[in-house]
């Protein structure tokens, strides 16, 4: 017997066409904090403490708009090219039991009030999803039997040869080795399952959503097959099936992007450095001193185990470790810009679990507090010592080719980020990179970030001789779709060289795509020298 899930729907909401402005007589935090972030955090954190104090660390001024008007960022246009870049840190006494809407109606107040934004609602055409009825839609009229909706069928058979387990929507399931995910819908509108598409297994449509306009009127049942092939939007090879092939090979519809009327908000002013804090802040947020080690740890040698390692920072104060290599930890607890050398080859394989708690005072964790509270971890229980000095180390050095990218408009917001790529995008382009308003220096710091699923093991320096900033974009395959050599640059000692199935490493996509090139080379930079690591550590 084959397990059913029912996966629902979730509707769309838009109000009015318009995002919410401030009343006349808005509700402001009675005392806040506001400065700029000293924390290094690629994303922002929030909490609302059990007192009433409101926490936005290290959040970028489009984190700030977004959380107080409620909105994707893509739906907040204009403002200064440091929108995306700047980032601070807010710390607010908010009223007993203050909702989501309260807090977000005080933090708009705050924003006007402390850097004087300033925004207005629009329209724009923004690229969204539309499903539209093909040639001949392969669809059934509905009979109004039975409730309305779809259910994902999910084999239950034992984990055979080639098959996997897959949680999909939160189910633990076994999926054979074709991958194949059959979805049957019943009593279903056209409406309903275009709100439903982006939320289904294997579909990754970023913050879009789908819109009807098949035209279609009424209710439908159809069922239809897809593959489900995590982190890619395309599954084209190998019989797999996505899920715009399916859509339209098995029902007749189409699922494509074009422009769309979309409410927006638009920033028209914003200062990039908020006024003084009023009195009376330092006795209202007194200076919590951060912890500099845990309170206590518990650390456990394990083997490889089953599953990914997993650094989580959890509620209360809490660090839990699993499955990481030592060389992981070491690198993580002294990351920081500069290159850490002089590893022992066995840290690569010594895997450890470690369960740390911090002082009650220090409940919310920062990744600077606990890059500290790691160090003194390891330097107590493993030895750890290290020194800085500068040595000459391998790195890639981005150089300018045949360079292929606009110049930017110096007023743009500046931006570099992982994007969806398009519908009908090929497998073998299915990471994607856009960048906006973007120096080759900052392009270069996040190059090996951004291409995390491509393999970069060393660090990129610009040697591009380029001034000013670009936009572009960049289209890769993930690393694992391409061989081993290929994916990191060396088939054939050629980082530009074709992998073997078709795919399309970062280092050739630079090349052909952008006119840059990733060469091996090496560079006199400040490293961090491990001088001893013991490969046991003492005893809980």
């Amino acid at each position: 017997m084959a397990r059913v899930i029912d996966i629902g729907f979730v509707g769309i909401l838009v109000c009015g066409g318009a995002f919410a402005q401030p009343s006349s007589a808005p509700l402001r935090f009675e005392i806040a904090d506001v400065h700029v972030s000293a924390e290094a955090a690629a994303r922002m954190r929030s909490s609302l403490s059990r007192g009433g104090q409101y926490e936005l660390r290290s959040a970028t001024m489009l984190d700030l708009i977004r959380t107080g008007y409620g909105v994707e960022q893509d739906r907040i246009l204009g403002g200064p090219r440091w929108l995306e870049t700047d980032r601070f840190d807010v710390v607010a006494e908010a009223p007993a039991g203050a909702g989501e809407e309260t807090l977000r109606t005080m933090l708009r107040s705050l924003l006007v009030d402390r850097f004087e934004l300033v925004v207005h609602n629009d329209t724009k055409p923004l690229p969204a999803y539309v499903l539209k009825a093909g040639g001949k839609p392969s669809l059934k009229t509905a009979n109004n039997e039975g409730d309305a909706g779809c259910k994902l069928e999910a084999p239950s058979a034992s984990l055979q040869e080639g098959a996997i387990r897959a949680n999909i929507l939160g189910v633990q399931t076994v999926l054979g080795a074709d991958r194949t995910i059959h979805l049957f819908c019943r009593n279903v509108t056209m409406a309903a399952f275009a709100e439903a598409i982006p939320g289904l297994p294997a579909v990754n449509l970023g913050n879009h959503p789908v819109l009807d306009r098949t035209g279609l009127k009424g209710a439908w049942n159809f069922d239809f097959r897809w593959t489900f092939a995590p982190n890619l939007l395309l599954a084209d090879q190998g019989g797999s099936i996505s899920i715009f092939d399916a859509i339209e090979k098995q029902l007749g519809l189409k699922l494509e992007t074009e422009p769309v009327p979309t409410p927006v908000i638009v920033v028209d002013r914003v200062n990039q450095k908020p006024t003084a804090n009023p009195p009376g802040v330092a006795r209202a947020f007194p200076a919590v001193p951060a912890p500099e080690k845990f309170e206590v740890a518990a650390i456990k040698p394990v083997d490889s185990g089953f599953g990914p390692p997993r650094f989580e920072i959890q509620p209360g104060g809490q660090l839990s470790v699993r499955r990481m290599t030592l060389s992981a930890l070491v690198n993580r607890a002294l990351a920081g810009g500069d290159a850490v050398v002089g590893l022992p080859d066995w840290t690569g394989g010594e895997r450890f679990d470690i369960t740390a708690k911090a002082p009650p005072a220090a409940a919310a964790l920062g990744p600077e507090t606990v890059k500290t509270m790691l160090l003194a971890l390891l330097v107590e229980r493993f030895k750890l010592a290290t020194h800085a000095e500068k040595r000459a180390v391998p790195v890639y050095q981005l150089v300018a080719v045949h360079p292929k990218m606009k110049k930017a408009d110096p007023e743009g917001r500046t931006r570099c980020a992982n994007e969806p790529p398009a519908p009908g995008m090929p497998l073998t382009l299915s990471r994607l990179i856009r960048c906006q308003n973007t120096t080759m220096a900052q392009f270069a710091d996040q190059l090996r970030g951004l291409a995390s699923s491509s393999i970069i093991d060393l660090p990129v320096v610009d040697a591009t001789r380029l001034a000013g900033a670009w936009d572009f974009t960049v289209a890769f395959s993930p690393a694992q779709r391409m061989s081993p050599a290929a994916a990191a640059g060396d088939s054939d000692d050629s980082p530009e060289a074709s992998d073997p199935n078709g795919a399309v490493s970062i280092f050739s996509a630079l090349k052909k795509q952008l006119g840059l090139e990733l060469r091996a080379g090496k560079r006199i930079m400040p490293v961090i020298v491990v001088d001893r690591l013991e490969k046991k550590p003492t005893d809980n």
